[in-house]
């Protein structure tokens, strides 16, 4: 006999028992569109995330009365001596040897971080004027974050959300620590409010920024003057020979002078407060004797000038 096959049929669908006719039942109501975490977080919700990496920051920098930065980068692999020395003593291999060699820079930078920020808490001004600012994370960002905080400073760290290295270190003031997911949002803020910058020896992240302000200042891309500075000229000959831009004709022999080279603390810190004196408050102090009405502002709450709302200081750039 031939050989017979069987085939399972599928089961029929079951029949609706409720009437087509009926009204249905009650609809729970839908999420707010801000709300909507599965819209916030999809490709089209990318606008409105950008947006608020932009406004939430501007908003809490108003809050807590900043008017300008004083921005730190370097390496997130500079650890303290203390760190450095324990390491080397649990085992003395060469990289913990270099390791420990290279934990002077975070001492130096720890140490003009509290000189900048006493400085600046000597300025008369109801802001907060040249606060101290990195990356958030640990290494060089924590040295610049914690020499603040131990002068008593307000000091702020802007992070980005990363799979390895990054976490915000302890010293940030927490009202100002802030968290990125976008780099270009994060560059935005790092540029934005600085009147300085101070570049430590790091990586790629670091050359990254570094070159990135210097393009900023060069191209007048930023209708204010910045003072920049290259901590550790050891290290700066020795990764990268800027004379060599020069001489290929790729950089004119002027933009060298967009920088300066400091390699002690106390000598980094007399070209800042130079740099931000002869840039800000000088100027804005002939202002102001310039034009005393100036000073009064529209008061729109006891205490609280129209300026107060508006600030911080965002820097124009040239259209």
């Amino acid at each position: 006999m031939p050989d017979i096959t069987t085939t399972t049929s599928p089961d029929p669908e079951p029949v609706s028992t409720q009437n087509p006719l009926a009204p249905p039942p009650p609809l729970s109501s839908a999420p707010l569109a801000y709300e909507n975490s599965t819209f916030l977080n999809s490709a089209d919700g990318r606008l409105i995330r950008i947006v608020a990496e932009y406004m939430e920051p501007l908003a809490r920098f108003r809050h807590e009365l900043i008017q300008d930065t004083v921005v730190f980068f370097g390496s997130a692999r500079i650890h303290s001596r203390e760190v450095a020395d324990k390491a080397l003593a649990i085992s003395p291999t060469p990289a913990n040897t270099t390791a420990l060699a290279m934990s002077h820079y975070y001492e130096d930078a720890r140490q003009l971080s509290h000189l900048l920020t006493d400085w600046a808490k000597q300025i008369p001004s109801r802001r907060a004027r040249f606060v101290v600012t990195s990356g958030g994370g640990p290494g060089i960002m924590e040295a610049a974050n914690r020499g603040a905080h131990e002068a008593g400073g307000k000091t702020i760290g802007l992070n980005i959300r990363l799979p390895f290295e990054q976490a915000p270190n302890p010293y940030i003031t927490p009202s100002l620590n802030f968290e990125f997911h976008y780099f270009f949002m994060r560059k935005l803020w790092f540029a934005y409010l600085a009147k300085a910058l101070v570049v430590f020896p790091g990586g790629f992240g670091t050359m990254d920024e570094m070159f990135e302000i210097l393009t900023l200042a060069q191209t007048h891309k930023l209708a204010k003057k910045i003072t920049v500075i290259l901590y550790g000229s050891e290290y700066w000959n020795k990764v990268i020979n800027l004379q060599a831009f020069v001489d290929a004709g790729t950089v004119s022999a002027p933009d060298l002078g967009l920088f300066s080279f400091a390699d002690s603390p106390e000598d980094a810190f007399a070209l800042l407060k130079k740099g931000l004196s002869e840039n800000y408050l000088i100027p804005e102090d002939v202002e102001r004797k310039a034009h005393p009405e100036s000073i009064v502002q529209p008061t729109l709450m006891p205490g609280w000038s129209l300026d107060d709302f508006l600030g911080p200081e965002i820097a124009k750039t040239r259209k």
